[in-house]
């Protein structure tokens, strides 16, 4: 079976794990070598001291024609020949070597006639205290390498924990809910706040000023249009009585526009307060299509690969299909095609192609490329009607010419009172 990570595991406690992991090996090791060495050389030094004394007794015996004690003589067998050269040379000198099967601290000196005069010392107690102590270095070291990792994981882990708290937070407030907040606990105490609940504060602060100064916005454009409505009234009841002529035509037509522009304009504000309600029905996207098409005043190419029934609301998808329509028209060239596959609706024109900025990211209010007619409000409400279906609009360039806009219906409708994003 595979290990599954929990979701707030990530590189940075992996990477703080290995970190942790391979320092405490480091120090464990050069603690170890420092241990290790400091007690051998205590030990070895001990047993150079008495290998060197026992040989001055022997060294005094020898001279005096007295019976060597035991452990020494004459080129011994097993003395190792580096000692032999030494002595033969006139110098004294020590070495641990294996002899008869066990570790010996040899001790040699010269003698008459080139020979070498040694004394072995047993080094077998020594050679098992240090061997002991560096199997106790080792499994002690593996025990606190072990609980040193595991407290800086779980403390590692619940900053990683926080932060990925406060990544989810930030994805929440980037998809359209500014109600998300953190609320990380440290953020309160201003005198024990660390890093993680200062980056939390300073996102909850930003939110909190981005939704109020968008509240504001959305207040604004709502109130001006309200307020743009009762004197486009009047101006339209003003413009039929005037007398028919190309100046009255002008009149008219720039106050259709100013109405068209303040009906947008609400659509577009009540879609930013995330309320709309759907009135859900079954529909036949094929007849639905259809209808569309007839309201737009035709010019239309419909084709129905594959119908479908679908639970949505009729009127929206309505409006969406009618500004990808009047789009389509208004900015491209014929032959325009809204074609339907399954849940699938596309909208095909034969022109220029989308702009390069609308592709990646979007469409934007008020931006018109080429000197384009418009406001640059069709394809915003569709896309903001869109989210409110809970379906997916995307716009793109096919290779053979033209733009393209695809409509993928959800297979059920989003819950009442749900944001696009999921969230309530």
């Amino acid at each position: 079976m595979r290990l599954t990570l929990p979701r707030w595991t990530g590189t940075l406690a992996v990477k703080t794990a290995v970190f942790i992991t391979v320092m405490c090996c480091a120090l464990a090791a050069l603690l170890g070598a420092l241990v290790h060495v400091s007690v051998t050389n205590q030990t070895v030094g001990q047993a150079r001291d008495q290998a060197l004394s026992r040989l001055t007794d022997a060294a005094r015996a020898y001279q005096a024609g007295d019976t060597l004690m035991p452990g020494a003589g004459i080129d011994p067998p097993g003395l190792p020949p580096a000692l032999r050269e030494l002595a033969a040379d006139g110098e004294r000198g020590t070495m641990v070597a294996q002899h008869r099967g066990r570790p010996t601290m040899w001790a040699a000196g010269p003698a008459d006639d080139g020979r070498a005069l040694a004394v072995a010392v047993d080094y077998s107690q020594q050679a098992r205290t240090i061997d002991g102590l560096d199997r106790a270095i080792v499994w002690s070291a593996v025990p606190a390498i072990g609980t040193t990792l595991l407290l800086g994981s779980l403390a590692v882990t619940r900053v990683t924990r926080r932060l990925h708290a406060t990544a989810r937070v930030a994805r929440r407030i980037s998809a359209g809910d500014l109600d998300a907040r953190v609320h990380d606990d440290r953020s309160r105490d201003t005198r024990g706040r660390d890093e993680v609940a200062a980056v939390a504060a300073a996102l909850d602060s930003m939110a909190a000023s981005l939704q109020g100064k968008l509240l504001s916005e959305q207040r604004f454009t709502a109130d001006v249009a309200h307020e743009l409505r009762t004197p486009l009234t009047g101006l339209h009841a003003a413009a039929e009585l005037l007398p028919p002529g190309r100046p009255t035509e002008l009149v008219r037509d720039r106050v259709a526009a100013l109405r068209t522009l303040t009906e947008d304009l609400l659509e577009i504000s009540r879609l930013d307060t995330g309320r709309e309600r759907l009135e859900l029905g079954t529909e036949e996207l094929g007849a639905l299509a259809r209808r569309v098409v007839r309201a737009t005043g035709g010019g239309t190419e419909v084709r129905v690969v594959r119908d479908a029934r679908v639970e949505t609301d009729r009127r929206r998808l309505e409006r969406v299909l009618g500004n990808l329509v009047a789009n389509a028209h208004r900015h491209g060239r014929r032959p325009v095609t809204l074609s339907v596959n399954g849940p699938v609706i596309t909208v095909r024109d034969r022109g220029d192609g989308y702009p390069g900025y609308l592709v990646a990211h979007g469409p934007q209010r008020f931006r018109t490329e080429g000197g384009a007619k418009g406001h640059g409000l069709g394809l915003t409400i569709a896309l903001g009607q869109t989210e409110v279906l809970g379906a997916r609009l995307e716009f793109g360039n096919p290779p053979d010419g033209g733009a393209e806009a695809r409509l993928t219906l959800p297979q059920r409708p989003p819950a009442q009172g749900a944001r696009p994003d999921g969230s309530m």
